[in-house]
């Protein structure tokens, strides 16, 4: 098994910035996601992953959030355990976004 691959805020903002084909996947539920979720990112919760996991990108990074980087850790070792090496967990989750002072939809 694969260690699970974490990136951190300031990682992820550059990577935004610089316009780098990155999916940002928020694996909260859907009531989360309502009070903010990082822009461009598409929400999959994470009970979801497994029939979901064929729609994401095979090459370029794909990110994976919740509150605190505990869900999607999960869901990044789930999707590693299926083959799926291009995913990273963004450390800290939402939280750690907000914490830096970076906006939210």
């Amino acid at each position: 098994m694969y260690p699970v691959r974490e990136i951190e805020v300031a990682d992820l903002q550059k990577m935004i910035e610089d316009e780098h084909l990155v999916q940002l996947v928020d694996v909260r539920n859907p009531t989360e996601v309502a009070r903010g979720a990082i822009p461009g990112s598409s929400n999959v919760p994470l009970h979801l992953i497994p029939l979901h996991m064929t729609q994401l990108p095979q090459s370029g990074p794909v990110v994976l959030y919740c509150h605190s980087g505990a869900r999607s850790a999960q869901a990044c070792a789930f999707l590693n355990q299926q083959g799926v090496e291009n995913v990273y967990n963004l450390r800290g989750g939402i939280q750690a976004w907000i914490s830096s002072g970076l906006q939210v939809a």
